[in-house]
């Protein structure tokens, strides 16, 4: 048995897809970023671009070009929750490659940051890690985004507070007030 079988989204969800965006300006990009949506795991596995291929007639190699030039989209399984740690110089000299190397230990795992690597998903796909260059918040610095939620001058032990909220299922209770 395909060890991916129950990470592809199923053929009718992506027939309807398909069928909603065929013939509109941006199909290739907006039936990615559906079909991403649509796996639980929020990642488009190699199956699912041969597919798309398939339906939209369009070359496998212009599907995994789009899939891969830009950020939004996920080759890998990717976590419940998102931890984006800014890696801007003024997130930088603020320590954010700290914050980054705690991250695994705050969560009871092995990991250290390393930049060839632009991402990091927990082994259980609870949490995944990433990096971006900057958020635009420089006099705020260090800063993270927890689940699309920016947090202004983080240090371990306040990252610490937000991922045990998180942890919790508190945090997106607490956010919607």
């Amino acid at each position: 048995m395909d060890t991916l079988t129950p990470y592809v989204v199923e053929e009718k969800v992506l027939d309807e897809i398909v069928r909603k965006y065929k013939g509109s300006p941006g199909v290739l990009l907006s039936t990615l970023e559906a079909v991403q949506e649509a796996n639980p795991l929020k990642f488009l596995p190699q199956k699912t671009l041969l597919q798309v291929a398939k339906k939209l007639n369009v070359p496998a190699t212009q599907v995994y070009s789009v899939a891969t030039f830009y950020s939004f989209f996920n080759l890998k399984p990717q976590g419940r929750h998102t931890i984006v740690v800014c890696r801007g110089t003024a997130c930088h000299t603020k320590g954010s490659r700290e914050l980054l190397n705690s991250v695994g230990q705050i969560l009871g795992f092995r990991y250290e940051f390393d930049e060839t690597e632009p991402s990091y998903t927990t082994p259980d796909n609870e949490f995944t890690i990433r990096t971006v260059a900057c958020f635009g918040q420089c006099a705020q610095a260090p800063v993270v985004a927890v689940d699309g939620v920016i947090h202004s001058y983080v240090n371990a032990p306040k990252l610490l507070k937000i991922l045990k909220k998180v942890k919790s299922s508190s945090y997106a209770k607490d956010q919607s007030k």
